[in-house]
């Protein structure tokens, strides 16, 4: 077998892998009710998706002797951003209390910023001199 044909087979699995977790990533999406449930479909399902599609295209641009690195920049930007998206989503939605409150933490009467302590917000004043 020559490298072409060996490309190929790798790109055809790597199609195949990434379009299954795009289209679960979407049914999860669609089916689930709450937001911080429904968050997790495409962070996690569809990077993991839109990562191997993108696998598929370095390759192929390599198969053909043409090199292409754009992938690389691309992939490297979602799995940054995906976190840290998904993440600040969720704690919109802590704030809001469009969801269930998290269980306090042992020990720790706050968590995050839910829970204000009285020394803290007399802190945040300015000073009356």
């Amino acid at each position: 077998m020559t490298g072409e044909i060996i490309g190929t087979y790798a790109i055809a699995f790597l199609l195949l892998i990434g379009s299954f977790f795009v289209a679960v990533g979407v049914i999860g999406l669609l089916k689930f009710n709450d937001p911080m449930i429904r968050l997790h479909a495409p962070t996690k399902v569809g990077t993991m998706g839109i990562g191997a599609l993108l696998l598929a295209s370095m390759i192929h641009s390599f198969v053909l002797s043409e090199g292409s690195f754009h992938e690389t920049l691309i992939m490297g930007f979602l799995f940054l951003t995906a976190p840290i998206s998904a993440h600040f989503i969720a704690k919109v939605n802590i704030h809001l209390r469009s969801c269930d409150t998290p269980p306090s933490p042992p020990g720790d009467g706050e968590w995050a910023t839910l829970n204000v302590s009285d020394d803290d917000t007399l802190s945040e004043q300015p000073d009356p001199r």
